[in-house]
């Protein structure tokens, strides 16, 4: 998949695209049901799909207080993205300047002029253009004007009666920070992932624990589950030197690999930096330096502090049990 870092990027030769348009946080069932009708119409059109996002995320420029955690890297958004079939994928740096053009303007140089839009799909409650003054029945009108086809897609709606919800990142965000990833990744339509570089940390998992864990930082922009531990998996990323099904140590690259996973500080031990540290069961490593994925499946309990390392043992075991009970195994 092609990657545009700003509309200076798109090529000048491209004839013709079917765009869908939005932040795309987390890549969601909503979302995917967008990029769905925007392949078909490229195929049907035979132009690439085109898939527009931004980064930073828009309330950086109206509400920088009220920026949200985020589901998902640039990367991941890509690589999922990708996945459902998106051909290339125009990243907007979202300013002052566009946040000022009028919604005729904004599909005058985004649409018509650059991208050359054949199709275009967005959710119900798109807005775009200065203040938001357009909406998905703008885009239509505008559609109608400038010779492209719109789709527009209702929100996708979870649940029955009291329990119905909207699918969509805040709900799933929310979902996430309460530490109930098993619902968010019923919405998000697989397990919730984050990605990171192995860091050394204080190194107690192996030495004084036997359980030796990898270890992941991320900044506060990161959305992370609720303090705790999880049953989920660590899969290492490839790379060139270590293709897919190579062993770092006895670790196969590519592969899910089940893992207790413990997300927040270290009570026990007064550590105040929060981290997610995946202890991958009956397998060891050499990690640090290495990319890798760790994904969410069900929550196991919260974070506790125990009077001594004994009692922090005996916890650890109960988790890993646990954990082979969630996690069906090993998998490509």
């Amino acid at each position: 998949m092609d990657i545009w870092n700003g509309l200076d990027q798109v090529p000048a030769d491209l004839a013709g695209s079917s765009v869908t348009i939005g932040v795309f946080d987390g890549v969601h069932r909503g979302h995917q049901r967008l990029i769905a009708t925007a392949v078909e119409k490229a195929h049907e059109a035979g132009v690439p799909a085109v898939m527009v996002t931004f980064d930073p995320h828009p309330t950086v420029i109206f509400r920088p207080d009220h920026v949200p955690p985020m589901l998902a890297t640039l990367e991941q958004r890509a690589v999922t993205a990708a996945r459902y079939g998106i051909d290339a994928m125009l990243v907007v740096s979202f300013d002052r300047e566009i946040a000022g053009w009028s919604p005729e303007e904004y599909v005058q140089r985004v649409l018509v002029d650059l991208l050359h839009a054949r199709a275009v799909t967005v959710g119900d409650n798109f807005t775009f253009g200065h203040r938001a003054a357009g909406t998905s029945d703008t885009l239509v009108e505008l559609g109608e004007k400038y010779g492209f086809d719109v789709t527009v897609h209702g929100l996708l709606t979870d649940g029955t009666g009291e329990d119905a919800h909207t699918v969509c990142s805040t709900w799933i965000r929310d979902r996430i920070v309460a530490g109930d990833v098993a619902a968010a990744a019923g919405a998000l339509g697989r397990n919730f992932t984050v990605r990171g570089v192995v860091t050394r940390g204080a190194g107690r998992g192996g030495a004084a624990l036997g359980f030796p864990t990898a270890n992941l930082y991320f900044p506060d922009e990161q959305a992370l589950p609720a303090d705790g531990v999880y049953a989920g998996d660590l899969r290492i990323l490839p790379t060139q030197k270590d293709p897919k099904g190579a062993l770092v140590g006895d670790m196969p690259v590519g592969t899910h690999l089940p893992a207790a996973i413990s997300v927040g500080t270290n009570p026990t031990f007064g550590d105040e930096t929060r981290s997610v540290e995946a202890y991958v069961l009956d397998h060891e490593a050499d990690l640090y330096g290495r990319k890798v994925t760790v994904s969410f499946i069900d929550r196991i309990r919260g974070m506790e502090s125990y009077p001594d390392l004994d009692s922090l043992v005996a916890a650890i075991g109960r988790d890993v049990s646990e954990t082979r009970r969630l996690v069906p195994g090993e998998r490509g």
